[in-house]
């Protein structure tokens, strides 16, 4: 059967004072419960939270050397707790820390997603977060609810649980607002439903119920349901599994996108972006086709070879995301020039039509 990957957020896992040993306990035991009938992932936040105490800070940090040394100090005590809460059940767990480039280079990609099948194969847990001990913000998913939906691709899961300390979505803020409805389920993440998400929902994670609806769209794209619910909620795993109405579910497109093609559209901020006529745009976007200098109007911002960028057309409407082999100086100079016209040390292609995706509409 296929794998189900489970998410859950820092403002569920910890305390002021750490980890949350019988949160942690409690969600284990139900991992390890439905792990009896088919394979599952959890995704773990947590780890810069658990680490705050530790290192005597009473806020989430903003410096990135902070934010790192945080979870340095965290990540052990988070995987520490959930392997003791999985052996509790006869469950082996397998600490899987993740970086974009992971999933962006293609060797990597396979190396991860082969560890993580043999882990299940193996009949463990992969408790996987992201390696915020080394990632940087020019080069992160920003948050593990994105995290959780590129893997919930990478590994072809049949569904992505994202447990957090709500209900699901509702149409307004159910801790501001009594008269707040849960939606059950909707067809997609549209405008509307994100502007009813807001902003980080606690001091202590990085995310919010709006990444959550990225992730749901990132997911829905990858023809996979998501269910946002309450991770308190007792056997809520299994709830959702068994199709009971519990918290907020995305129903998910009829087309797939692969993992690395979700990542590039989803999963990261473009560092520029590259304005290209209009039979570039037709090129690229109906014909399959990769980005010449010839089709290039101008760049905006500094990106660096292997930058995601963003792709637009004359009238600044973003159409496609794509990873650029030229440094912004290049693009500048050789903007609207044939291949014959260019020196030896470029390449070809700005950017090849393996490192491109045409933005969903």
């Amino acid at each position: 059967m296929k794998p189900v990957v489970v998410k859950v957020g820092s403002s569920s896992l910890t305390t002021d004072h750490g980890v949350d040993t019988e949160v942690i306990g409690a969600i284990a035991a139900q991992v390890a419960e439905l792990r009896r009938e088919r394979p599952v992932v959890v995704v773990s936040s947590g780890a810069v939270a658990a680490g705050l105490p530790l290192l005597g800070l009473d806020a989430r940090p903003t410096a990135e050397g902070q934010l790192q040394a945080a979870a340095a100090v965290g990540q052990p005590e988070v995987y520490r707790t959930w392997r003791a809460a999985l052996e509790h059940h006869g469950v082996a767990a397998g600490q899987v820390l993740l970086a974009p480039n992971d999933v962006m280079v293609r060797r990597r990609y396979l190396n991860a997603r082969a560890t993580i099948d043999a882990l299940l194969a193996y009949g463990a847990v992969p408790v996987v977060n992201e390696n915020d001990t080394v990632a940087v913000d020019e080069l992160r998913f920003g948050d593990n609810d994105r995290l959780a939906a590129i893997l919930t691709a990478m590994i072809d899961a049949e569904h992505l649980i994202v447990l957090t300390d709500i209900d699901g979505l509702h149409t307004a803020d159910p801790r501001r607002d009594p008269d707040a409805r849960l939606l059950t389920e909707i067809d997609g993440v549209d405008d509307a439903i994100e502007a009813m998400a807001g902003g980080t929902g606690s001091r202590v994670g990085s995310g919010g119920m709006r990444s959550k609806l990225d992730a749901a769209k990132i997911a829905s794209w990858a023809g996979v349901p998501t269910t946002i619910a309450r991770a308190g909620r007792p056997g809520v795993i299994a709830a959702v599994v068994a199709g009971d109405a519990v918290g907020t579910r995305v129903r998910p497109k009829g087309r797939r996108l692969q993992a690395r093609k979700l990542w590039l559209a989803f999963a990261v901020e473009p560092t520029g972006t590259i304005v290209v006529d209009d039979g570039a745009r037709t090129a690229l976007r109906d014909g399959g086709r990769s980005l010449l200098a010839a089709g290039i109007v101008r760049v905006e911002g500094r990106p660096e070879p292997d930058d995601v960028v963003a792709l637009a057309g004359p009238d600044g409407s973003v159409f496609a995301h794509g990873v650029t082999r030229w440094a912004a100086d290049d693009i500048t100079e050789r903007a609207g020039q044939h291949s014959a016209e260019l020196p030896e040390r470029l390449r070809r292609h700005v950017i090849h039509r393996d490192d491109l995706v045409i933005l969903p509409s």
